[in-house]
């Protein structure tokens, strides 16, 4: 299996959202367009993780996705720099899709026009409320009026293919709130949107201040509302339900992302980034002292990273784990014979009684094994429990 897909992570932001548990480096308003010295020598050591790693590939990449962090953030002059290293040690396909994530309120309609200059075809918009009040509570540094503000600059500049993106279950986020954000989404016209529910991390200001139930955090039956309610009104508004948590007007599902749930390889370049290539996984230090100290040993033993091969049922659970995220689910026909014939079977009998309560279905002429729409997604964590207790029980037997 080729590897043809990056991911780079742009650790820059104004401040930490509360809710947020990413490897960052916090800019504060010192956050403008100028290429910082912090910029820079992040931008150096990048690069020479990307040289070092191409010593071992030769595969040109067909996805690209700079996500963060706030890659907007990053000046123009280092995005072209690592855009220009990646193409000149990998090669960049003419038809690549070429992912940045933005924020409201840190670009302008030429640093737009810039990112097209350098190839950036897609743009996901990380909006996450349409309530002043919300924004604030979570520690974002936009109101609405800087997100229609960014909708329109997206539109001037032309990009036909721009993502946004909203979080359900925040503090003293009523059904209301999400009903009109998602209308509000809608309004804007976005060729996809992604739909996450807030997870409280323990590191983070929530996961401090909050436990999972307590108030102000709306309870479980209403997040479960929230959830069948966007399913709902996407659908209707024309997008497809195409993975647990995005939806996509035909023609704009995420390619980059796909990469993921498929289970295909991939790389990770920039702090706490996480790679999948030769069947092996393995995630950068999450520090920026760390990560570059990494990068020096990582040069030094050539691009080789020392790690074993991830487990033949480690590949099946996460194969499992990943494609019933998606809509389409997974190939059982390609299970049997990546996994064994009797692997399929073990599975539609683990699974006997979800089919019976309508949250798995099977396409018994394709052979693909899904989730329903809303409920088996809804309860994926259940279902997958199911399954990663069936088959661990059978690797240690």
């Amino acid at each position: 299996m080729l590897t043809k897909s990056a991911y780079i992570h742009i650790p820059f932001c104004k401040r930490r959202c509360f809710y947020c548990d990413f490897p960052i480096t916090v800019l504060g308003d010192n956050s403008g367009h100028n290429y910082s010295h912090w910029q820079k020598e992040y931008v150096d050591f990048l690069c020479q993780e990307i040289i070092a790693t191409s010593q071992e590939n030769t595969t040109s990449l067909e996805t690209i996705f700079f996500g963060g962090g706030t890659p907007s953030l990053l000046a123009v002059e280092g995005l072209e720099t690592i855009l220009t290293t990646l193409n000149n040690h990998f090669r960049i396909n003419k038809d690549a899709e070429i992912s940045l994530e933005i924020d409201p309120a840190t670009f302008d309609l030429t640093k737009l026009k810039q990112y097209q200059k350098l190839g950036v075809n897609r743009v996901s918009l990380g909006v996450q409320a349409f309530q002043d009040k919300l924004l604030e509570d979570c520690g974002r540094t936009h109101r609405i009026t800087d997100i229609y503000q960014a909708g329109e600059l997206i539109n001037q500049a032309g990009f036909d293919n721009w993502s946004l993106d909203l979080i359900s279950g925040l503090p003293h986020q009523s059904l209301d709130d999400w009903l009109e954000s998602l209308k509000s989404s809608i309004e804007l016209q976005p060729k996809h949107l992604s739909c996450y529910d807030l997870v409280l991390e323990p590191v983070t200001v929530f996961g401090k201040k909050y436990a999972q139930g307590d108030n102000p955090l709306p309870p479980d039956e209403i997040t479960a509302k929230m959830y069948c309610l966007a399913s709902e009104k996407l659908r209707e508004a024309g997008y497809s339900h195409y993975e647990i948590s995005n939806y996509g007007k035909e023609g704009y599902k995420c390619r980059h992302n796909q990469v993921y749930w498929r289970n295909e390889f991939y790389h990770g370049f920039g702090m706490g980034a996480a790679s999948y290539t030769d069947y092996k996984r393995f995630t950068r230090p999450r520090t920026r002292k760390e990560y570059f100290a990494w990068v020096e040993e990582y040069k030094k033993n050539r691009g080789i990273i020392d790690i074993p091969t991830t487990s033949k049922n480690d590949q099946l659970l996460e194969t499992l784990m990943l494609g019933l995220r998606l809509k389409k689910g997974v190939n059982l026909a390609e299970i049997r014979t990546n996994f064994g014939q009797e692997i399929g079977e073990k599975i539609l009998q683990c699974l006997k009684s979800f089919f019976f309560d309508n949250l798995v279905t099977l396409d018994e002429k394709l052979d693909l094994l899904s989730l329903t729409d809303p409920q088996g997604f809804l309860y994926s964590n259940t279902v997958l429990t199911a399954l990663f207790s069936e088959f661990e029980t059978l690797e240690n037997q």
